[in-house]
C-alpha cells in the first residue's frame, strides 16, 4: 500500500474532560498516514486521481478546530470517519493526536492517542 504522510500539523481546539480544559483552546498536534493506491495518479498526473493532501489539511483543521470533543480518543475516531467520507480514495487512515499541553503538565515528552482504521 502507498502512503501520503502529514506530520506535525498544529490545530487549536477545545478538548478535554478536566475542569477548565474546555474553557480555553489547546493545541493538538496531528500526524497522518493515509493509505491509498498510487498506481492511477502516477500514470495520469491528475490531482483528482489521488488524495489531495492540501484538501486533507484544510479538512482536518476545520473539523478539529470545531469539534469540541472531550476525549482525544473520540477526536481520533471522528477524524477517521470524516476523512473517509470526504476522501473516497483512502484505503487506511493512521492518525496520531498529541496533546503537548497535557504532556508538559505531566512532565512527559508527549501524550496522546494513535489509531489505524481500514476501509473497504
Amino acid at each position: 500500500m502507498d502512503t501520503i504522510f502529514i506530520e506535525g500539523l498544529p490545530v487549536e481546539t477545545s478538548i478535554g474532560i478536566y475542569t477548565g480544559e474546555q474553557d480555553r483552546p489547546q493545541t493538538v498536534v496531528i500526524d497522518l498516514q493515509l493509505g491509498f493506491d498510487n498506481t492511477l495518479p502516477a500514470a495520469t498526473g491528475i490531482l483528482s486521481d489521488t488524495v489531495d493532501y492540501a484538501g486533507v489539511v484544510a479538512a482536518i483543521r476545520a473539523f478539529v478546530s470545531a469539534s469540541g470533543c472531550g476525549l482525544v480518543e473520540q477526536l481520533a475516531e471522528d477524524c477517521c470517519s470524516m476523512l473517509r467520507q470526504r476522501f473516497a480514495r483512502l484505503l487506511t487512515v493512521d492518525i496520531r493526536i498529541d496533546k503537548p499541553g497535557a504532556a508538559r503538565a505531566l512532565g512527559c515528552a508527549s501524550i496522546g492517542v494513535r489509531i489505524r482504521r481500514g476501509f473497504n
